[in-house]
């Protein structure tokens, strides 16, 4: 992988730092985002990578990322979203968005759109990680993307977990003939921070003294990343497709299937974007 460009989000910790440094270890150069500057800069320094720091919480700074990547880097390879996280209580980020959707969806969707050109440019592909949340907690209502009635933490979690599914569908869809390739994966459940923020009783598995016992580790949890970033979309791997321990998964919810779920999901996130 000595020629490829990768830019790793969520990369300060858990599945991002480890798939960085597998990547790292293939030969690629890798660009490392986070939101933490001491942890970014403690990874990107142990990979002697260049980092960038960006809140997801806050939309302006993942315009000033796009800028900055748009900037700085001649061409991008690859773009894997893995920037994420499930929370506690309803809560409006600063943008006046459901913080989950926006933190787990919304900005991985801008990012997205505002390196579009350059992510095409480059034939690239866009590795988003999603989870098997997906089917077990979701039940999304594409009127009410931001939860406004029936809130739990849990369901907003595996709403944006089946957007990121419907995202990469749809991004395969619009792209593919211009060379970018997509693909959405379910790491397992990995002993990391991921619920650290979270009030929901996952916390509590994330949290004990036995986690390593549980889970798995976050270098095994970047396993499937690092795969799709490795091999070739359209031989070892379709664009488009949900993927789990390396194999194309059927484990999804129904509506990660319908086109034009995964269309009008597209049309109200670029409205709720001013895109």
């Amino acid at each position: 992988m000595h020629d490829q460009l990768i830019v790793v989000t969520g990369a300060s910790d858990g599945i991002g730092a480890a798939a960085a440094r597998q990547l790292r270890a293939l030969g690629a150069t890798v660009v490392v985002v986070g939101r933490s500057p001491e942890k970014t800069a403690a990874v990107a320094a142990r990979l002697e990578a260049r980092f960038y720091v960006a809140d997801y919480t806050l939309l302006a700074e993942v315009r000033r990322l796009a800028e900055q990547l748009g900037n700085d880097l001649p061409r991008i390879d690859l773009l894997a979203h893995n920037a994420g996280g499930i929370f506690g209580v309803r809560e409006l980020t600063v943008d006046g968005h459901e913080r989950t959707l926006q933190v787990n969806h919304l900005a991985p969707f801008l990012l997205t759109q505002l390196l579009r050109e350059r992510l095409i440019e480059s034939r690239a592909r866009v590795i988003t990680t999603s989870s098997v949340a997906n089917k077990v907690f979701s039940r999304l209502d594409l009127d009410d993307l931001e939860l406004t009635h029936r809130y739990s933490a849990r369901v907003a979690y595996g709403n944006a977990k089946l957007a990121n599914i419907l995202f990469t569908r749809e991004l395969h869809r619009r792209h593919h003939g211009a060379g970018l390739a997509a693909a959405a994966f379910h790491p397992g459940g990995v002993a990391s921070n991921f619920a650290a923020e979270s009030s929901s009783l996952l916390r509590l598995v994330y949290r004990t003294p036995l986690r390593h016992r549980l889970l798995i580790s976050p270098a095994a949890g970047a396993d499937t990343l690092v795969w799709l970033a490795r091999t070739t979309p359209g031989v070892e791997w379709r664009s488009g497709g949900y993927y789990v321990r390396r194999a194309l998964s059927g484990a999804v919810d129904k509506l990660a299937d319908d086109p034009e779920a995964a269309r009008a999901l597209w049309e109200r996130s670029a409205a709720l974007l001013g895109r």
